[in-house]
């Protein structure tokens, strides 16, 4: 599907995104506490229509293509809480670097 990406490819990006923010804060004077990220989606559901074919989640644009625009859409928000594999029960901590208009 054209401009559309995989729905566990993109939260595998995310996780590899938010671990490398992670590994970059090691240290840093300010981190912060990622109690819950919230994702908000427009995803398009395929069924293969091969015998015993998966249902798949495309993650599309909000302005999606005319291939799209025939098929359904749904928004999903996916509601997620970052930890780590070693302290599963404490919120992962993220740090990044200061905006000029943090305080």
């Amino acid at each position: 599907m054209e401009n559309a990406v995989e729905l566990a490819d993109m939260i595998a990006q995310l996780r590899s995104e938010i671990g490398q923010a992670m590994a970059d804060g090691e240290g840093a004077g300010l981190r912060f506490r990622a109690e819950r990220l919230e994702l908000e989606l427009t995803v398009v559901v395929e069924r293969s229509k091969e015998p015993g074919g998966k249902v798949k989640f495309w993650v599309v644009e909000a302005g999606a293509s005319a291939r799209t625009a025939h098929l359904t859409t749904q928004r999903i928000t996916l509601s997620l809480l970052p930890v780590t594999a070693d302290t599963p029960e404490q919120p992962a901590l993220i740090s990044g670097a200061e905006l000029p208009d943090e305080d």
